[in-house]
């Protein structure tokens, strides 16, 4: 598959600007990128850090790091300001403002029209089957790939955000093929470390149309380091090398998710992953005793979505608590839902505590 074939031609055209630290070695005597000579603050991690330097455009041992967490190639690896990041450079690297087209199932993460509308580029909407759980209908997805010559994203999520449901691989290699010589599939891996399913990483060697999103906000609980993970073919990375920031990532962020995907981190993990599970599942029995939970969807992720009888007094109350849940009434398919974050055994008992009463209030 040509993959410049579908990106915009000018993005295949353009030289990208060569930043200092892209051009020449970070070694010697730094005097080509007009940064201060030494930091101003005198801190061990700043001095250590050299944050008077610019850092790393592509810093070789986070890379190394994540590819291997990945199981991909090094080549294969873009790391970018959050999943968000991917997400806009690769509308913007393969979607011409009112001429190109990308794909969403909804109900699922808003990023993606946000990105396109942000672009300019035309939504195609392919709803989930909300009477089938909110399973793709993957027979229509086929069909606007075939119909749809404009299309050049189709983006999904496993576990999807709202719903947890999953895209098995049967489904994904039917879009993966549909998508051949036309456009991108981008399979968003937010959520995937919580739920027993593979990874698609797997199959970027052989599905050059494949595109995976990951990240460390999740599972590894560094959501405030803003570190996500683009996994591509490598001429898809080299395409996004030429729009992402000269400098994406600071030092310091840089520094923190070496720590954050250490092997310490990873076996702690483990033991959150572990942890989510069983909350969400003593929080599935707990909510089936109400009446006013309508339905129910456990998914496979770090949160539940259930449909209630009056979600936006619900939301109310559990603010009234000290509580935040997400209300998602107002988006499509989901009248009435609201989506509860598994949390940590003390957050899950005050959860509990604030439903109970919610049911004894209204009835």
């Amino acid at each position: 598959m040509d993959i410049c074939a579908i990106a915009r031609p000018e993005i295949v055209a353009m030289k990208a600007y060569e930043s200092a630290r892209n051009t020449a070695a970070a070694d010697g005597i730094l005097l080509n990128a007009n940064e201060a000579p030494f930091p101003l603050v005198d801190e061990p991690d700043w001095q250590r850090l050299e944050l008077n330097r610019y850092p790393s455009p592509r810093p070789a041992e986070l890379v190394s790091r994540l590819a291997g967490i990945y199981g991909v190639s090094k080549s294969n690896v873009l790391i970018t300001r959050g999943s968000d990041e991917g997400i806009d450079l690769l509308t913007r690297v393969f979607c011409r403002a009112g001429q190109d087209s990308i794909v969403e199932c909804p109900p699922c993460f808003a990023m993606y029209r946000i990105a396109a509308s942000i672009q300019g580029a035309k939504l195609v909407s392919v709803p989930r089957q909300a009477e089938q759980g909110y399973s793709i209908d993957i027979s229509e997805l086929e069909r606007v790939l075939d119909s749809c010559p404009d299309v050049k994203l189709v983006f999904l999520t496993t576990p999807n955000n709202p719903t947890g449901d999953l895209v098995d691989r049967p489904d994904l290699e039917r879009v993966l093929k549909a998508c051949e010589n036309k456009a991108l599939l981008v399979l968003d891996e937010a959520y995937i470390e919580f739920c027993s399913a593979k990874s698609a990483c797997e199959l970027i060697g052989k599905w050059p149309q494949l595109v995976v999103l990951r990240t460390l906000s999740k599972a590894w609980a560094a959501a405030g380091l803003r570190c996500g993970t683009v996994i591509a073919d490598p001429v898809v990375i080299d395409l996004l090398q030429r729009v992402i920031a000269p400098y994406p990532l600071p030092a310091m962020v840089i520094d923190a998710a070496l720590r954050a995907t250490s092997h310490q981190s990873d076996v702690r993990k483990r033991q959150l992953v572990a942890s989510v599970e069983k909350y969400r599942n003593e929080l599935l029995t707990f909510i089936g005793q109400f009446d006013w939970v309508k339905e129910v969807w456990a998914g496979e992720s770090n949160f539940v979505l259930m449909r209630v009888s009056a979600a936006t007094e619900l939301t109310r109350w559990c603010a009234q608590q000290g509580i935040r849940i997400r209300d998602f009434s107002s988006q499509p398919l989901l009248e009435g839902c609201v989506r509860l974050t598994i949390g940590s055994s003390d957050e899950m008992s005050k959860l509990k505590s604030a439903l109970a009463a919610f049911g004894d209030a209204n009835e």
